[in-house]
């Protein structure tokens, strides 16, 4: 997109299967939209080295960045051993902008609540320990959430990925210094809830996402989503919003590089 700010996705995994035949073209393809900088948060341990050597050992025309994280999905996959070897990563790789993608979804009902509350719990104190933000996944668990912060506050914030609860939960966190990411959910038309909350929240606590390759935006159902799409996601939020396309994809750039302590993500 011209004329316009590049533009951070806070949240895509590019490290997944759907992207291996294809992603050095899905990554120029973002590039040639103004996309500078992409935020990839980790789900399960057997990524976690692939997807940090991705990160880094080669130049690319979008800067990639790596958050580590076990998701609630798949925490049945993993053992209290693999906590250890997340330490490890964080005491030995500077690179690893976030804890996450990690949280609580009580929608899913073949993973048991404590269970995931174990991981979540044990994972937030690791981003109080290396002092980073944390990338969150919260469905229908927002409150135990909250209450968890407050309690023990991280205090580097984070992003509440594809943030989808109340006004009154959207404050709190904000009280406690998230930002929150909204993507493909709010082309569509019938995401009122979603929709107007972007439209009225504060623009200095918003963050662009795609989620790619999951969450495809209205009228690309049953594709693959990419982080090209980003594009769209901001015309949808300019369209939402009073503020102007070239002050919402500022405002949000900037909101990504402060609230995940990156580096000026344009290359010089």
């Amino acid at each position: 997109m011209t004329n316009l700010p590049p533009l951070i996705d806070s949240h895509c995994h590019l490290d997944f299967p759907e992207f291996y035949p294809d992603r050095s073209q899905v990554i120029s393809a973002a590039s040639e939209q103004g996309i500078e900088a992409i935020c990839i948060p980790g789900t399960e341990s057997r990524h976690w080295k692939p997807l940090l050597q991705m990160c880094t050992e080669t130049i690319k025309p979008v800067r990639l960045y790596a958050a580590l994280g076990i998701h609630p999905w798949f925490i049945d996959q993993h053992e209290p051993d693999d906590l250890q070897q997340l330490v490890k990563f964080f005491e030995t790789n500077q690179h690893i902008v976030a804890v996450g993608e990690i949280g609580l979804d009580f929608a899913l009902q073949s993973i048991s609540q404590k269970a995931q509350e174990f991981w979540f719990t044990e994972q937030l104190e690791l981003a109080r320990q290396f002092r980073k933000p944390v990338i969150l996944h919260a469905r229908k668990a927002h409150d135990l959430i909250l209450k968890q912060l407050r309690q023990k506050p991280v205090k580097q914030g984070g992003i509440v990925h594809a943030f989808s609860g109340s006004e009154q939960q959207a404050y709190q966190y904000i009280e406690q210094g998230f930002c929150l990411g909204f993507g493909g959910g709010i082309t569509y038309p019938r995401a009122r809830k979603t929709r107007a909350l972007a439209a009225t929240l504060p623009l200095g606590s918003l963050v662009l996402e795609t989620d790619a390759p999951d969450m495809p935006l209205c009228g690309f159902q049953g594709q693959r989503n990419e982080p090209a799409q980003l594009t769209e996601v901001l015309k949808c939020l300019a369209d939402l919003r009073p503020e102007s396309l070239t002050e919402i994809a500022e405002a949000t750039r900037r909101n990504t590089l402060k609230i995940l302590s990156l580096p000026h993500a344009s290359y010089p």
